[in-house]
Formats: C-alpha cells, structure tokens, sequence
C-alpha cells in the first residue's frame, strides 16, 4: 500500500510540475505584452505606441497597456482582431519552429491581422515571403506554442 502511495505522489508530482512548467502563450516581460506598447495602436495609428500602466487589461495571462480610453475599449470587445499573431512571439521565428522575442518596431499588418518579428533585420527576411511564412507558421505555432521559448 505504501509503495502504490509512493508511486501516486511521485506521478502527482511530475504531472504538476509538467503542468505548470509550460510556458504562455503570450510573450511578455514581467508579465507585460508587446513590451508595454498598444496593439490597438498599429491598427489605428499605423505605427508603435507605447502603453500607459494606468491603461490596461488582462487577457490571456498577461497585461496589455493602452495609449487612450478609446483604444482599451476597442481590444476589451475584441482582443483577438488586435493582438499580435502567434501570442506576440517573431513571426519569422515561429515560421522556422521555434519561439523568439519581438521588437514592437518590427511589425507588419497583413489581412487585418498584426505580426511582430524578433528584429527589422528579421523583419526583411520575414516579407520576402510573407503568404508561405504564414503557413509555415499557423502549422507550427499549433505544435510550440504550449512549449518553452
């Protein structure tokens, strides 16, 4: 009895910890998205604009800053038409299987949907292709996106 006891708390154990080691499906710095900048704001603005703290909203595990009202409003009745492709991970990365970190300058708008990449120089390499990285992408991002960066 004391070894079946053993064996469940060591199968507990290992499950919890596979559980909670995955990492989120957003990539964010200290629990920030896109780096505290407004994803409304590619949309609207058509370029970057950092976020305020007084301006945000929790969705999907981590904190989206906003530069107006009106802004925080729009992604509340609709995150997923704003925020970034690939939970805000380089585009080109995810394309080439695996997860990177993005700079919110390196971003690009393609079918009313916002992908950011890893660099500008990644940026280039990522619209010589833009439709076969978008497969290549979606195939993937289903299979990392649960996984660690």
């Amino acid at each position: 009895m004391k070894n079946k006891i053993s064996q469940f708390v060591i199968l507990f154990v290992f499950i919890s910890g596979s559980i909670f080691a995955q990492e989120k499906t957003i990539f964010q710095k200290n629990g920030v998205a896109i780096n505290g900048y407004d994803p409304v704001a590619y949309f609207t603005d058509n370029m970057p604009v950092k976020g305020k703290e007084t301006l945000s909203f929790d969705w999907k595990d981590a904190k989206w800053q906003f530069s107006s009202d009106t802004n925080l409003a729009l992604f509340k009745a609709n995150p997923e038409k704003y925020a970034p492709q690939y939970g805000g991970f380089c585009a080109y990365g995810v394309s080439e299987n695996h997860k990177s970190p993005t700079d919110p300058s390196a971003w690009t708008i393609v079918d009313e949907k916002l992908y950011l990449n890893y660099s500008p120089k990644v940026k280039e390499l990522w619209t010589k292709d833009i439709p076969s990285r978008i497969k290549k992408a979606n195939d993937y991002w289903v299979l990392i996106k649960d996984s660690k960066e």
